[in-house]
């Protein structure tokens, strides 16, 4: 994949959650929610601050997060769903 997200931004691959419920009942496509996990596919190389200095990035690429329900871009990408998000979209990192 040639993509490179430029500044804060992220490129990230959702990570989809289970089709069953813990008692065993499997949930339609219809009635599921968007999963608000994800792993970093490309990261950017940093916001820049009033004196053009770049601060890294928190986050990494293989990195696993949570993000915000509403958060991100959707793009296609090498015909692959992902998401564009800035870095302060991100809710934490996990594990």
């Amino acid at each position: 994949m040639n993509f490179r997200p430029l500044h804060d931004r992220v490129l990230v691959r959702r990570i989809e959650a289970d089709e069953k419920t813990a008692g065993g009942i499997i949930i339609p496509d219809t009635a599921k929610e968007k999963p608000q996990e994800g792993e970093i596919v490309a990261a950017g190389a940093g916001a820049k601050d009033e004196t053009g200095k770049v601060s890294p990035l928190d986050v990494k690429a293989g990195d696993r997060i949570l993000f915000g329900k509403w958060s991100g871009t959707e793009v296609k990408i090498s015909g692959e769903d992902l998401l564009i998000m800035k870095e302060s979209d991100i809710l934490g990192i996990i594990g």
